[in-house]
């Protein structure tokens, strides 16, 4: 399924936005039939019944007073549950939000007590034929039963930064980079690396400095990740284990953009012995180079800005500062 633009929000807002459409009509003829019946536990219970087959994506469907104790049965797709009668849901997520005045809320997900899953509930105002609130009708649904397209989130390429573990952040002023076999070998690591990425379908792969390795994913696996040690990532040999793959004409990043990352991968591992880079990461098809540093902050950086930037900018422009 192709992504859509958007931000997660929007995203998500387009989701709820298609769910309500769903769900508002069935559940307010729901909510009408309910007022008629309302104070006749046998009768209410028929209606939430015959009102629960126009809404095969439910879980449970009830009826609560205006104090949010539930004074139906359960509706569920085995049947009546008895035992629910009486049950107190104010304290629920879904009974803390306020309803609109239209008397339709679809509430926010939250994680369900008995499933332990991502659920949302749909809730309606039950009045009576003059108009007096009664109390609500509210159906749970589970997220992975819900019918809606779900696209998939096509994030922005846009400079991010995350602060990492304050302890690190504490520690910083006292410790030292030590050249680790990564970087005694570095510029044989760049050469193999670049020869895997441009050539041999590599298309994301983590470098971690200080321990002297490497994660991997392949084009034609792209499910599973392989571990390079050290004797991998310094043996141009290893080309030779991974099959010969055009360069791929929908990356984000160009080839000849891989090598000036890399390189610019290894300076600021050098660039200070207190504020060096520990690991760095590169996906051609997100076009995104990931860092993170002795301070355990991380930088998620578009390539053309990534290579924009020289040391300077890090060490003294305040980068790092900015996101511990």
């Amino acid at each position: 399924m192709p992504a859509q633009p958007g931000t997660l929000e929007e995203q998500i807002a387009r989701q709820r936005e298609a769910l309500t459409d769903m769900l508002r009509v069935p559940l307010g003829r729901a909510a009408e039939a309910c007022g008629r019946a309302w104070g006749d536990r046998v009768s209410l219970d028929v209606v939430l019944t015959e009102a629960f087959r126009t809404l095969p994506f439910g879980n449970f469907m009830y009826a609560m007073d205006t104090n949010g104790v539930q004074v139906s049965s359960n509706m569920s797709r085995e049947g009546l549950i008895d035992e629910d009668f009486g049950r107190d849901r104010s304290y629920r997520p879904y009974m803390k939000e306020a309803v609109p005045a239209e008397g339709f809320l679809l509430s926010q997900a939250y994680i369900s007590e008995r499933a332990k899953r991502p659920s949302l509930t749909a809730i309606h105002v039950v009045r009576n034929p003059e108009g007096r609130v009664l109390g609500f009708v509210g159906v749970d649904f589970d997220l992975r039963d819900l019918p809606i397209t779900r696209e998939l989130l096509q994030q922005p390429a846009q400079w991010r930064q995350i602060k990492g573990d304050p302890s690190i952040r504490g520690t910083v002023f006292h410790q030292t980079r030590s050249d680790s076999i990564m970087d005694q070998q570095i510029d044989t690591v760049i050469g193999v690396v670049r020869e895997l990425m441009v050539a041999h379908g590599i298309y994301h792969i983590i470098l971690h400095f200080s321990s002297s390795r490497a994660v991997a994913w392949h084009i034609d696996d792209p499910y599973r990740y392989r571990l390079l040690d050290i004797d991998e990532l310094t043996s141009p040999d290893s080309c030779l284990a991974y099959p010969r793959r055009p360069y791929p004409k929908n990356a984000e990043v160009r080839a000849s953009q891989i090598s000036p990352v890399l390189q610019n991968l290894k300076s600021l591992r050098f660039m200070d012995d207190m504020f060096y880079l520990r690991s760095g990461t590169l996906n051609i098809f997100n076009g995104v180079v990931g860092l993170t540093f002795s301070c355990d902050g991380s930088h998620y950086v578009p390539v053309n800005e990534f290579l924009s930037k020289g040391t300077d900018f890090w060490v003294s422009g305040g980068a790092l500062g900015a996101a511990d």
